[in-house]
């Protein structure tokens, strides 16, 4: 099927103005091995085991069309397909997140990473109606108050100190729009900024910090006002038994279900391990993102991530310095992977890409299969490989 075509698949029976989508159910509750997802225009108006669905309305219920899965919900997203999100055209930012939407991810944020305070106020005007209108979910501004130590493939050049009259200027260009923003809480000013932003409803992540444990962990609750951890391990002092440093902070800020951890999950960014051990410590606090740039869906080729050139050799993203610059992945491959190599159970994976990063950045309407919520659904196979997606209440794919 073309991409973008919107039809009824085999299987979902439009009945009384709904559309009845049948399989195996995951949500964030648990598992269904079979229930009836019911659509009413852009909402999920029912989620019901097939016994009780046949009992209730006395006729056969439609085929099954595999297992259903939440909408997935990435909160850490540059672009893809060639398109790119730290960009002042609004056309290229909704290609990006086409190619995402149609590749399951129904929610999205778009992230953008360090620039010049002028470029960076453009590029969250560009963005900020396509999150009016429902395209995007809202912004994540990565930089440019960041460590220079652990900046990865932001611009070094660029980087400054938290300053309230850029953040304020941000604010105001954004118009509510702004989600999510990015600070290593070593840097002096911290404090200021990360208030200004809180007391404006934007989540303070923390993240490309160099902080020792005592610094990284006052700026998580129950003192601090960070909750969440950008791309745990990537962009960050390592962990050292005798300098614990951030990750250790923040794995411990997790546990105590104070804050949500990021996960780059495609395979490159983190061991299995390391993924591992985190999902064990906190698995309803890690949230899989896909760190996703301009090639994802690409060919190995040369791309850009802000002002950088960015290669792209065997699928791995980096910038001249070497340092990996983001993702080429797919959220549902982050969660094919977190469930095949990282031995993490299918329910904490998936909610891993859809409840816990909705929870995280407060987006009420996304991320579970519940009534009165968004009808936005991925059908898999067996092998987690996508089959249809809906969102919003219609076939996308």
């Amino acid at each position: 099927m073309t991409p973008g075509a919107e039809c009824e698949p085999s299987g979902a029976v439009a009945a009384g103005g709904e559309v009845e989508l049948r399989g195996r159910v995951l949500t964030a509750a648990g598992l269904l091995s079979d229930a009836v997802v019911a659509v009413r225009g852009a909402r999920i108006a029912a989620v019901t085991p097939v016994s009780e669905w046949v009992a209730a309305q006395g006729r056969m219920p439609p085929r099954s069309l595999g297992t259903i899965l939440p909408g997935l919900v990435d909160i850490h997203n540059h672009g893809g397909h060639g398109h790119r999100f730290d960009t002042t055209d609004p056309a290229e930012a909704a290609a990006a997140a086409a190619f995402h939407h149609r590749a399951g991810t129904t929610t999205l944020l778009a992230s953008i990473v360090t620039a010049a305070p002028d470029d960076l106020v453009a590029q969250v005007t560009a963005l900020r109606d396509l999150v009016t209108d429902g395209t995007l979910a809202g912004i994540h501004i990565e930089g440019p108050f960041l460590s220079e130590k652990r900046c990865g493939a932001h611009d070094p050049g660029l980087l400054l100190h938290p300053d309230p009259h850029l953040i304020d200027r941000l604010l105001k260009a954004a118009d509510g729009a702004l989600r999510v923003m990015t600070l290593a809480p070593e840097l002096p000013g911290f404090a200021a900024a990360a208030k200004l932003l809180t007391d404006n409803d934007v989540v303070v992540a923390l993240g490309h910090s160099d902080a020792a444990y005592p610094a990284f962990r006052t700026a998580l609750p129950p003192a601090g006002p960070a909750t969440l951890i950008t791309h745990l391990a990537n962009g960050m002092r390592p962990l050292h038994h005798r300098d614990p440093g951030p990750i250790a902070a923040a794995l411990v800020a997790a546990a105590a279900h104070q804050a949500t951890i990021e996960l780059i999950g495609d395979g490159v960014h983190l061991d299995p391990g390391f993924a591992a051990l985190a999902f064990a410590t906190a698995p309803r606090r890690v949230a899989l993102i896909t760190d996703a740039m301009q090639a994802a869906g690409m060919p190995d080729g040369t791309y850009r991530l802000g002002s950088q050139t960015v290669h792209v050799e065997n699928g791995t993203a980096r910038v001249p310095s070497g340092s990996i610059a983001g993702g080429t992945a797919t959220l549902l491959q982050c969660l094919r992977w977190a469930a095949t190599h990282c031995a993490v159970p299918l329910i904490d994976a998936v909610a891993a890409a859809t409840a816990t990063p909705a929870a995280a950045t407060v987006l009420p309407d996304v991320g579970d299969l519940r009534p009165g919520m968004y009808a936005d659904a991925l059908i898999v196979d067996d092998n987690l490989r996508p089959l249809r997606v809906l969102r919003r209440g219609r076939w996308i794919v």
